[in-house]
């Protein structure tokens, strides 16, 4: 049985099928970028297919997921009513045709459409950002979790624009009379969004979630490590990208120096957040729980890597100075951009981290968020259902062990370098984990949403035009609730 948090309002939270909305297309994303990946180490499809997997995972999955839960989270956690329901919306639709259109452009090998392509998504990522940094300036004094969610905003400015900027290099070297080199420009570029944007949401969103789903409290010496967190990794994120942007191994080394201390510190304040939980062990911890053990061997091997070379970009540089177009090809990204950038252990940071907390996180927020719109005004009148009755235990008990095998299966044929099909295996077992939570999840919408999945994905104009406060749709706090600030 999952606990109702106390610490969230939400009578000021938009109606259920903004952010539900972004979590479907999310989770399609994720089976679709799933799927490309395992074709692509098959060999069946050409193009430049890594970038397409890349693409449909961390910004097609992982960002539309973000900004649904920061459209979500923003105003019940802030007790502001969300900007415009009809910007959120917009922004959705600009990001997902962009985001897909992106992800065909590098699978067809039609690198000359990228950049069309990249002009929606930025459109939709910037649209996205007014709208959600015109909620959180109402939210005053910022805590914690808004200082990580102002800065995750500011890097969903800078990336897609620098993304854009990268795609037209393919057209024309664009960034031939700059002193910023393209492979400093990639790096930039995916350093902003991995641990800008991503880790930067994670840690922010989950120092609220952990301990409001465990139902403990952050105090004494994990207060302490909270708070070192808090300084440290948004600090080292701004000097590791800023390191790599101008080539200056010092400045890299300091940043990624603090982006290992404030994700080592923010590992103890989990686990121990973990071990001290007041209720039953349900999917989203048991989820949490793989992200701590993760979290902290990926940041162990990322320091490792970062101290030899904290702006490793290419294994082989001059190869990529002589033909800039290499970095539009398949292979560059085994070792340059992921292994060096991303701390040598890829898959442990993507699969163990980024992937178990989404997909953790989903398998509370989406039935709480359906939960609250179906059940809530129903208690005390009639027998109701718990948020954990909302979907299937023993799907979700076959998803953990597809996705825990196949990241494993994953990490280990990476680090070990061994045969294809290792990998090929692995990464069909993970997407079929994939496919097994969108499955469960889309199951919650379709049975006990208001209006079914046509009702989320297809919106009535009424329902999508509010701005400003008087937009905010109410649907009561669930028994236990009490304001968040």
């Amino acid at each position: 049985m999952s606990a109702i948090p106390g610490a969230v309002e939400t009578d000021r939270q938009p109606p259920m099928t903004v952010p539900l909305r972004y979590f479907v297309v999310g989770l399609a994303f994720l089976v679709a970028g799933g799927a490309v990946g395992v074709l692509s180490a098959t060999g069946v499809v050409s193009g430049v297919t890594r970038l397409a997997h890349v693409h449909l995972l961390v910004v097609g999955w992982v960002c539309v997921t973000i900004l649904g839960a920061m459209t979500q989270f923003i105003p019940v956690w802030s007790n502001v009513a969300l900007h415009s329901r009809r910007l959120a919306t917009a922004a959705l639709w600009f990001v997902t045709v962009g985001v897909a259109g992106i992800a065909w452009s590098f699978a067809a090998g039609a690198l000359a459409w990228v950049h069309a392509w990249g002009v929606l998504a930025l459109v939709g990522f910037w649209v996205a950002v007014y709208n959600l940094g015109r909620t959180l300036a109402r939210a005053r004094p910022w805590d914690v979790t808004e200082r990580h969610f102002a800065l995750a905003l500011a890097c969903f400015v800078a990336v897609p624009a620098l993304g854009l900027v990268l795609s037209m290099g393919y057209l024309a070297p664009v960034l031939v009379h700059t002193p910023v080199t393209r492979t400093a420009a990639v790096a930039t570029h995916g350093t902003l969004a991995v641990f800008g944007i991503v880790l930067t949401t994670v840690l922010g969103a989950l120092t609220q979630l952990v301990p409001m789903f465990t139902q403990t409290d952050i105090e004494g010496a994990t207060r302490r490590l909270q708070r070192v967190e808090a300084v440290a990794y948004p600090v080292g994120v701004v000097a590791l990208a800023g390191g790599r942007l101008v080539a200056d191994p010092l400045l890299a080394r300091v940043g990624a120096a603090l982006v290992v201390v404030g994700l080592l510190a923010f590992v103890v304040v989990v686990a121990r957040l973990l071990v001290a939980t007041r209720v039953e062990w349900n999917p989203m911890l048991a989820r949490y729980a793989v992200v701590a053990v993760a979290m902290a061997v990926w940041a162990l091997e990322a320091g490792r890597a970062w101290v030899v070379d904290p702006v490793a970009v290419a294994a082989d540089p001059a190869t990529l100075a002589a033909d800039p177009t290499a970095l539009g090809r398949g292979e560059w990204l085994g070792d340059p951009l992921v292994a060096a950038p991303f701390g040598g252990a890829p898959h442990l940071l993507f699969v163990g981290i980024v992937g178990f907390v989404v997909l953790g996180t989903l398998y509370h927020v989406v039935p709480f968020i359906v939960w609250v719109h179906r059940y809530s005004d129903l208690l005390g009148r009639e027998r109701v259902p718990m948020i954990d009755d909302l979907y299937d235990d023993r799907i979700a008990r076959a998803d953990f062990v597809a996705t825990v095998a196949g990241g494993a299966g994953l990490v280990a044929a990476a680090q070990a370098d061994l045969p294809s099909a290792v990998t090929v295996g692995a990464g069909a077992l993970a997407t079929l984990g994939f496919a097994l939570v969108a499955t469960n999840l889309t199951l919650v919408v379709r049975e006990h949403g208001p209006g079914g999945l046509r009702g989320v994905l297809v919106t009535r104009l009424a329902e999508g035009s509010g701005t400003g406060p008087s937009a905010g749709e109410g649907g009561g706090p669930p028994p236990g609730e009490e304001t968040a600030r």
